[in-house]
């Protein structure tokens, strides 16, 4: 495992409570197929938003939730990530010279919002077997699991600290972070089989239907990239058996889990973007475009300037 260290552990330590969570892991090893040709040569997760990587805006999200370090799974390929996080004194230094002083604190603080950690996924067996490699990081500790491509939007709280909000309410117990989706979506999405609602947005389960067929569909919840795991989690993932394609899916795990304790689904508030799709990435660059101060009048200009018929 690479550790790239931040500004951030050298503050003083702060006692953590029992349901605290201040670990992120974010798995970052899928090829991006559907993003062919671009990804021969560049990480999907470094596809620019405007002017930062789809990559930096779950950072983000995941440091308004509350967390402190940050574990970015990578596979061959992927060393434009690591790079990206790594603090270049060299390039701030010739920056500031140049009187861009803006610009330097902009690459000052990417490197410095977290404490960054890497490790490699060798071999490319699920979802379930990525979120594996980050034991070590883990221990004992609670974390947040983000897919490395997808991002919200959000006006009130991060979705992150929403659920961790619910990991908490629930007294440490597995969170699976989605929204409802239109009926005729659901055979795309991991789909939950509701227990009953225990509180607003919050439900326990029954158990989740693997992209299920929309006439068998138990409800329209789907999971969408995010869960608040503790470290039991990967006593189950080492216990999920291989399936098709010989991978370990995490959903499996969670599966395994709710035959022993309860496991709860979150409805969070935000707007969500499939940044591995080319119709949501395209979406989510229009909507971060029209909320930026310096962009939005005069992109909102050029778009009434188009004739969409």
């Amino acid at each position: 495992m690479w550790r790239r260290s931040s500004c951030l552990s050298q503050r003083r330590f702060i006692k953590m409570g029992k349901y605290d969570v201040k670990r992120a892991v974010i798995p970052c090893a899928g090829k991006g197929t559907r993003f062919l040709p671009v990804t021969k040569g560049t990480p999907k997760e470094m596809c620019p938003i405007v002017d930062k990587p789809t990559l930096d805006y779950i950072v983000d999200e995941c440091i308004d939730g509350g967390i402190t370090n940050i574990l970015i799974i990578l596979s061959e390929g992927k060393d434009d990530i690591r790079r990206y996080y790594h603090k270049d004194d060299d390039y701030e230094k010739e920056l500031i010279e140049k009187g861009k002083t803006e610009f330097a604190s902009i690459i000052h603080n990417v490197a410095n919002k977290a404490n960054f950690y890497f490790t490699m996924q060798h071999e490319l067996l699920g979802l379930g077997h990525a979120v594996l490699q980050a034991k070590e990081f883990i221990k004992n500790e609670n974390f947040i699991v983000c897919c490395g491509d997808d991002i919200c939007t959000y006006e009130g709280d991060a979705p992150s600290k929403q659920l961790i909000e619910a990991f908490k309410k629930t007294n440490g117990h597995t969170i699976v972070g989605g929204q409802k989706v239109k009926h005729e979506m659901i055979s795309k999405y991991g789909c939950m089989d509701i227990n009953r609602e225990e509180s607003a947005r919050l439900y326990s389960l029954k158990g989740i239907v693997e992209k299920p067929n929309i006439e068998e569909a138990p409800s329209d919840l789907a999971s969408l990239g995010k869960w608040v795991f503790n470290s039991k989690i990967f006593d189950y993932i080492e216990k999920t058996p291989k399936g098709k394609g010989g991978e370990i899916q995490l959903t499996d795990a969670i599966a395994l889990m709710i035959k022993d304790e309860p496991v709860y689904f979150y409805d969070f508030v935000g707007k969500r973007y499939d940044c591995g799709d080319k119709l949501g990435y395209l979406k989510a660059i229009v909507d971060v475009a029209l909320k930026r101060d310096d962009l939005k009048d005069s992109f909102k200009e050029f778009l009434k300037e188009k004739d969409f018929r």
